[in-house]
């Protein structure tokens, strides 16, 4: 959506402004003079006639023209007044500043409701309320109270937090760190991140999106435009908080282990966005991203005066996963005709300790034109003989002669590199304090290439008996019943392709030893009971039982312990079931977050998985390469494929079986919960088994 109103209105006025500095009113109106803006600017006070040299109107309607943007100072219980003036004259957009609404109470709320219904009917956009403002660099707008005008860049950066804004303004303006555009959302009654986003999305003066949230409005849309607009520009973001699904106890296991992040890191994953921890990562990945090309591939050429950093930086590489380039036999015979005979012309090519710039400039051109290098980091220590300015000049001027690879610098020191430190940001190179800085960013950028590079999602779907399925939920919420017991849940899952064990229920010994004559040595007893989820707590499960007496003794005993232990529970029998093929116990799983919809998990199976939480977690629907994927990132992946001469098991069916859970729980959003564990799966060749499953339903 276009927000044209806030980012180029061709006037504003402020409502609430005022003579006395340190009151935001003040402040606001003083930013907007100082930072050079040249729209028209009118304060708005009705007991003075004049602030900072400008006319002060009475109210909006005095103005005599509308404004594009009209900025409240105002107290809170006068806003929705002040609201309706705006409808009255045709104002669209509005920046509320003020406090004391849904952050405070109830009170609070209802003011901001009025606000957005006043808001709704007029067609007025609404930013905040209780936020610190909007600032332009491109018509030198600062409509804030956060700082002065930053220097223009080509990051735009959204915020749910004012004083974080007001932070970053500060240590951006220290560093030099341009921006496009900075928006302090806050309470996001009206505009919120996603519209931001898009609008930052389609906004050519910005090439990255940047920001700092703390909760998602609209997840499933905010999925859906992020996907889209990460293709064209990176999206780097920190997220504080958790989910409203992570705050409660659930009943099932995925429930219990998708933690409050874990929809949010499900998210950013498969929306491409990078997820930032700190404002300093995030300023780090921002200027390389804005500055230099995207890398072509991961091999990385150092380039050095000393030795140490050198080394460092070839460990982060390693340890980051990347690629330690080699230096093609035509670059090393170039190097040696300029560089000293006791340098290195391999990787990390070092230049010594008394490198001047030109030696720099030297090394850096003739890695550059090596095919085999995708990425070129540049280390310097201010040695006795070190020239750190003209050196970054240097660089400056190579780069703008080469600019297809990106280049990275790491000057190491304080005082005497300062001033190189700020010819490199001014000449558009991006620096860092540390090699593993460095390296980390680049780790960041070839991933986001990757990800770009990912073939479009293609969901398969398979034919199943929904019918099936319809009936079994629908009867469960008219009955009020919110778990469905093992015999439907299994049902369900045939109604969707998976095969479960044969067995029935026992509601005597007698009953119990026929049905395991029926069915076949070994067998399994499970307690049956719609109070009991985890019926191994409770003593209800037997395994491998082989004869008629051990089955009625063991119905026997289950019948007078748990009970016992259990004495609300409705027991209505004991489940004969048969022993599945021997096999590896795995657990597929969905928890339905309220944001953003199922999340699926994976992870190795049985008892343990509470106790392992060796799990991985992704939003469905799922494709083939994402179900595979989810196992991958489990730490026992390994197990599955088969260790130390162990047969392996058969992958591409356990991937399947993500597939076709994740087709069920987004056909059916009445499942809340839901885990087929454990899922016994065999090598190459033979049926997977979902033994024992568990299906909690509600009310969509």
């Amino acid at each position: 959506m276009s927000l044209d109103k806030f980012f180029n209105p061709q006037s504003v006025a402020i409502v609430g402004a005022s003579q006395n500095k340190g009151k935001v009113g003040y402040e606001i109106l003083a930013n907007i003079i100082a930072g050079g803006y040249k729209g028209g600017i009118f304060p708005v006070n009705n007991k003075v006639d004049s602030i900072l040299g400008l006319k002060c109107y009475p109210d909006l309607e005095s103005i005599g023209q509308t404004p594009d943007l009209v900025i409240i100072v105002i107290p809170a219980k006068i806003v929705p007044d002040l609201m309706r003036q705006c409808a009255k004259v045709g104002v669209k957009a509005v920046v509320v500043i003020t406090a004391g609404f849904k952050e405070v109470g109830k009170e609070g709320k209802e003011l901001e409701q009025q606000v957005v219904k006043i808001a709704k009917e007029a067609g007025i956009r609404v930013i905040g309320p209780n936020c610190l403002g909007l600032i332009v660099t491109s018509n030198k707008l600062n409509a804030s109270f956060g700082g002065d005008l930053p220097t223009a860049g080509a990051t735009g950066y959204i915020s749910q937090s004012g004083a974080l804004l007001a932070a970053i303004l500060d240590m951006a303006n220290a560093t030099g760190i341009g921006f496009s555009k900075l928006v302090s959302i806050g309470n996001k009654a009206d505009v919120d991140e996603l519209d931001v986003i898009e609008s930052l999305g389609d906004d050519p003066e910005t090439k990255v999106i940047a920001g700092y949230l703390e909760s998602i409005t609209n997840g499933k849309a905010f999925v859906t435009v992020a996907h889209q607009i990460s293709h064209s520009k990176p999206i780097l973001l920190m997220k504080s908080g958790g989910t409203a699904a992570g705050a409660k106890a659930a009943s099932s296991h995925t429930g219990s282990l998708a933690g409050g992040e874990t929809a949010y890191e499900c998210v950013f994953e498969r929306a491409g966005i990078i997820r930032c921890p700190s404002i300093k990562v995030q300023f780090d990945y921002a200027q390389a991203f804005e500055s230099q090309p995207l890398p072509a591939g991961q091999r990385i050429a150092v380039i050095t005066n000393a030795g140490g950093p050198g080394i460092m930086a070839a460990d982060a590489i390693e340890r980051q996963g990347l690629t330690f380039a080699k230096i093609s036999p035509e670059t090393v015979d170039k190097l040696k005709t300029k560089l000293p005979a006791a340098a290195n012309f391999y990787n990390p090519v070092d230049v010594l300790g008394d490198a001047l710039a030109d030696r720099y400039e030297f090394a850096t051109d003739a890695v550059l034109d090596d095919p085999g290098v995708d990425i070129v980091l540049i280390l310097l220590t201010p040695q006795a003989m070190t020239d750190a300015t003209r050196t970054a000049e240097a660089i400056v001027k190579i780069a703008k002669k080469k600019n297809s690879k990106p280049i990275l610098a790491c000057f190491l020191g304080a005082g005497k590199v300062s001033e190189a430190i700020k010819v490199l940001r001014d000449g558009k190179i991006p620096q860092y304090d540390s090699p593993e800085s460095a390296v980390a960013t680049i780790r960041v950028m070839v991933d986001y290439v990757r990800w770009r590079a990912r073939p479009k999602r293609v969901v398969k779907l398979f034919p199943v008996n929904r019918r099936k399925v319809e009936n079994i939920i629908e009867k469960h919420l008219r009955q009020g019943i919110r778990e469905i017991g093992e015999t439907e849940s299994k049902e369900i899952l045939e109604a969707y392709g998976f095969v479960t064990p044969k067995g029935a229920v026992a509601t005597t010994a007698e009953q119990a030893g026929n049905i395991a004559e029926q069915l076949g040595y070994p067998v399994v007893l499970k307690i049956w009971s719609p109070d009991i989820i985890h019926k191994s707590d409770v003593g209800g499960v037997k395994i491998g039982l082989t004869s008629r007496k051990e089955v009625m003794d063991a119905f026997d005993l289950m019948m007078y312990r748990i009970p016992k232990k259990k004495p609300d529970a409705n027991i209505l029998g004991v489940l004969v079931q048969e022993m599945c093929q021997k096999g590896k116990e795995v657990i597929l799983g969905m928890n339905r977050d309220p944001q953003f919809g199922p999340l699926m998990m994976f992870g190795m199976g049985g008892t343990m998985v509470e106790v392992l939480k060796d799990v991985s977690f992704y939003l469905a629907p799922l494709t083939s390469e994402e179900a595979k994927q989810m196992l991958i990132n489990t730490r026992t992946y390994k197990i599955l494929k088969g260790v130390r001469g162990e047969e392996g098991v058969d992958i591409d069916v356990i991937a399947e079986g993500l597939q076709r859970m994740s087709q069920l729980v987004t056909e059916f959003p009445q499942i809340k919960e839901m885990d087929i564990n454990p899922y016994v799966v065999g090598p190459l060749g033979t049926t997977p088994i979902a033994v024992d499953a568990r299906i909690s339903v509600e009310e969509v």
